[in-house]
């Protein structure tokens, strides 16, 4: 898309909008502005704009439309698709001063927010209420509820509770053209009209501009038990997860952690995972509201994961072993991307088909000469495949690194799979969507983004092929 340069005049209009300790185009800024946890792509911006009102918001955007300048919606930064790089320069739309919790409404279990609330902020002032708000990314103590919504973000307990879209009841945002609106309802049935508000879920910043959301929130589990398990092999681990969900237990999280994750974390955090020289773990909190049914259900984990040869079970119940055992867990992307250069890849498959995939990761890469180290949320078919650059050269690693993702990626279609299960597609990942959704996909979705964007000046160059 081409459109004018950023001049003075515009950013004086900028600075008249949103006030003039809230625009910046010093260098420094850009840069920071500029990136985000994908890899290590950076992007530019012409101006950096923080608003601190969805009027703002709105009076920003229709200049924007009038010159034809892109904007990037930003939350908290912590993306792995690129989603919130500015790529076509433009405006840098960040959301961090919309930072407040509106409203806790303990009776009816909801809470209304701004989209630069950090999770866990939401989390702790909802547990401390006896209330539970379950979506929490391995980034939760830096990503923004705005930043969750735009990649529908899922996390460890997804498998039992569910991803972001799920206790998402409505949204007040702003159309590219400035226009604002809200969608959904604060009540828990809704069928009136086209469900708006899962459409914008998900869609990654592309459709309109979140300024505030309204969530439901559960009553907060008053006991949580977690086995760490360890295997021989990684296929006995990724088996033992399809078993255990046939036996009738829904534990609040399943983490897969072959041992090079596990060294990983080790090596960055100065501490050691028990067993930790074990092919692969298996963490599995469950959670409830009683103490009993739990102990029934550990107990049933532990012979269904007898079943496929577990060498080791491990039992943490006070509150500071589980915390202590979810901090090496939270800790493991981190630490593996800082070994090298990398590519984290999100697939997600069927959870029966999960022994496949892991197992074909490995092959695949490794007839690339690629090293992989692979770790997530086993209990819904997420895993998290790193394909580190290590010691290759550049110039064979450019060459590979392509084609081992289209093989890799079409084998987890073949599987039922597909690309994302909460990085989004963004900007990294763009030009592989042709391999798991249709012609006609495509052709819907990019009508859906003309109809709300006419001008394309919305976070461009994401999510559609080139």
């Amino acid at each position: 898309m081409s459109h004018v340069r950023i001049t003075d005049d515009i950013r004086e209009q900028l600075r008249s909008i949103a006030g003039a300790d809230a625009v910046t185009s010093d260098h420094n800024d850009l840069v920071t502005y500029g990136q985000d946890e994908t890899e290590d792509l950076l992007f530019e911006p012409e101006v950096v704009v923080k608003p601190g009102t969805t009027q703002q918001v709105s009076a920003i955007l229709v200049l924007a439309t009038k010159h034809r300048i892109p904007v990037t919606p930003r939350a908290g930064g912590t993306g792995l698709s690129g989603g919130a790089l500015p790529v076509q320069g433009g405006i840098l739309l960040s959301m961090e001063r919309f930072n407040r919790i509106l409203e806790i409404d303990e009776r009816n279990l909801q809470a209304v927010v701004e989209p630069g609330v950090i999770t866990q902020k939401l989390q702790e002032a909802v547990e401390e209420l006896g209330l539970y708000y379950p979506p929490d990314p391995a980034s939760r103590g830096s990503c923004h509820i705005g930043g969750n919504l735009a990649e529908c973000a899922g996390g460890p307990h997804a498998v039992k509770y569910g991803v972001t879209k799920d206790y998402v009841l409505g949204i007040e945002a702003v159309l590219p053209d400035g226009e604002i609106f809200t969608t959904g309802a604060r009540v828990l049935k809704n069928v009136t009209g086209y469900n708006l508000t899962q459409l914008i879920v998900g869609s990654e910043g592309t459709l309109a501009v979140i300024t505030k959301v309204m969530l439901r929130l559960i009553p907060l589990p008053r006991y949580r038990k977690v086995l760490l398990v360890a295997f021989a092999s990684l296929e006995d681990a990724a088996s033992a997860v399809v078993t255990i969900f046939q036996r009738g237990i829904i534990p609040s999280a399943i983490e897969f952690l072959e041992r090079a994750a596990v060294k990983a974390a080790e090596e960055r955090q100065g501490k050691r995972f028990p067993n930790g020289e074990a092919a692969a773990q298996l963490l599995i909190e469950v959670d409830g509201y009683h103490e009993e049914p739990l102990s029934e259900e550990v107990q049933a984990i532990a012979e269904a994961v007898e079943a496929h040869h577990a060498v080791d079970v491990l039992l943490a119940e006070d509150r500071a072993k589980v915390e202590e055992v979810w901090a090496l867990r939270r800790g493991i992307g981190e630490a593996v991307k800082s070994i090298s250069a990398y590519r984290e890849e999100d697939t997600v498959v069927p959870r029966a088909r999960l022994p496949e995939l892991v197992t074909g990761a490995k092959r695949i890469c490794g007839t690339h000469g690629l090293t992989t180290i692979c770790y997530g949320h086993a209990g819904d078919g997420n895993v998290h495949i790193n394909i580190l650059k290590d010691q290759m050269d550049q110039q064979t690693w450019e060459r590979v690194i392509d084609p081992a993702i289209r093989e890799l990626f079409a084998f987890v279609v073949s599987l039922g799979g597909t690309l994302s299960a909460e990085h989004g597609i963004g900007y990294s990942q763009k030009s592989y969507l042709p391999l798991a959704v249709s012609e006609a996909e495509l052709r819907l979705m990019q009508g859906i983004k003309d109809l709300f964007d006419p001008h394309g000046i919305l976070n461009p160059g994401k999510v559609f092929p080139d």
